[in-house]
């Protein structure tokens, strides 16, 4: 009997592993996606606004527009190209306790960048709004407020997706394996129901 549990053990064993490594890979790989979308929009929007910054009239509202759009993007860009390389180099093969960790650690990241983008956007109504009392900032104020709403609401989009995708990753993916793991009968420790395409009906008591 126990020479045939050691071999159920680990093919179980390698059964649960093998999805929660699949997991861990498809998450670095939304990672990557998404720091290449945030790095193509920097890019895009740097190299335009460069242009635009050096043929826009002297302190005109363009100007100020374009001036704040490479200041943006020359940070996005110094966030895109490390959050790529960091995904990439991620290890996948994590514990489950660490697997969880980090997919709650990434969800929160993306919901706290979330409103953080609500008071750029906030920033630049309010730079708008100071601008109709400030003739001699005028221009200024309306060019850095224009600015920090088109890029504040790109990026409150990116994270409200970025997490949406997450999320569902992890509904679709990760709370499968929770499902597969169940409580032993006598309360020590824990068990998980083997694929079916390995094991009918089977349930392996660790």
């Amino acid at each position: 009997m126990k020479l045939f549990c050691f071999p159920l053990f680990f093919i179980s064993y390698f059964s649960f592993a093998q999805p929660l490594q699949e997991f861990n890979s498809d998450r670095e790989q939304i990672n990557k996606n998404l720091m290449i979308g945030l790095g193509s929009w920097a890019t895009a929007n740097f190299i335009a606004s460069g242009i635009g910054w050096a043929a826009s009239v002297p302190n005109g509202e363009a100007r100020y527009f374009h001036q704040m759009n490479v200041m943006w993007n020359t940070v996005n860009i110094g966030l895109a190209i490390p959050g790529y390389i960091k995904a990439k180099k991620s290890n996948t093969t994590l514990t489950f306790a660490e697997t969880i960790r980090n997919q709650h650690q990434t969800e929160k990241i993306f919901l706290i960048n979330t409103g953080l983008d609500v008071g750029y956007l906030a920033s630049g109504l309010i730079l708008r709004s100071e601008a109709k009392s400030n003739l001699e900032k005028q221009d200024q104020f309306n060019g850095y407020g224009n600015s920090l709403l088109m890029q504040g609401g790109f990026l409150f989009l990116f994270d409200l997706t970025a997490y949406a995708i997450h999320n569902r990753h992890s509904k679709k993916s990760l709370d499968n394996l929770l499902n597969s793991i169940e409580m032993s009968s006598n309360g020590i420790g824990f068990k998980w129901h083997l694929e079916p395409k390995l094991f009918s009906r089977n349930q392996l008591l660790l």
